[in-house]
Order: structure tokens, then C-alpha cells, then sequence
């Protein structure tokens, strides 16, 4: 959760500010995942933090969303032409993932369990 929270500070992902009047923050959670050797042990564990998004309207909140995510087509075929080019393949592990977009609405989020920085609230 350290390694989540110190990576969303250094992408600037969000400012401290006092919630003003008429506004309403959406929740958030950490959402865990381990992951295992083939063995069964523990090879390592994630904390993720994610929005309650789905308390928004439609309209009031946010006017569209969109996602892009790559699509294993595509991952295939980088693959294959990394082959037939004899590219040389290297795996990568992020720490975090963000989707870029442009928000035309300001967002207010409360602050993350455990989250300790700015004044209560």
C-alpha cells in the first residue's frame, strides 16, 4: 500500500484541498492481489487503489468515459514481428497503471485509508 500510495504522489495524481460546499466525494479502496510460484509460495503482493466510480452520475458527475487497453491481437502480433525481426523481447513489470485521459469535471475522492498526510477530512 506504501509502494501505491509513494507511486500516486510522484505522478501528481491528486491535490489536498478542502471539500467545498454542495460537493460530494466518491469513496475509494485498496484491492489486493498475490501472486504465486508455481510451488504455491507467495511470489509477491500488490495493493491497488481504486475510485468507488461507480457512485458518479452519469451527466452530473462525468459526461464519457473511455478506456484504452491493449488487446492481446495486438500484443500477438508485436510478438510475432519481434520474432521475424529477431528483435531481442525483455520483460517488464510496473509498478502502477494509469489511464490517461482528459477530465472536464474536478473529481473529489476521500483519502485513502491509511493515508495520513493533509489535515483529517
Amino acid at each position: 500500500m506504501e509502494a501505491e500510495l509513494a507511486a500516486l504522489e510522484l505522478n501528481k495524481t491528486w491535490i489536498l484541498i478542502d471539500l467545498p460546499p454542495g460537493k460530494s466525494p466518491i469513496d475509494c479502496k485498496f484491492v489486493y492481489k498475490t501472486k504465486y510460484h508455481f510451488n504455491g509460495t507467495i511470489e509477491w503482493k500488490k495493493a491497488r487503489l481504486v475510485a468507488h466510480g461507480f457512485t458518479q452520475q452519469e451527466g452530473v458527475d462525468y459526461h464519457e468515459t473511455f478506456s484504452p487497453v491493449a488487446k492481446i491481437v495486438i500484443i500477438r502480433t508485436l510478438l510475432a514481428l519481434a520474432v521475424i525481426k529477431g528483435w531481442h523481447l525483455q520483460q517488464f513489470d510496473g509498478n502502477n497503471a494509469f489511464l490517461h485521459g482528459d477530465l472536464h469535471e474536478d473529481i473529489y475522492m476521500k483519502k485513502p485509508p491509511g493515508y495520513t498526510k493533509g489535515q483529517p477530512g
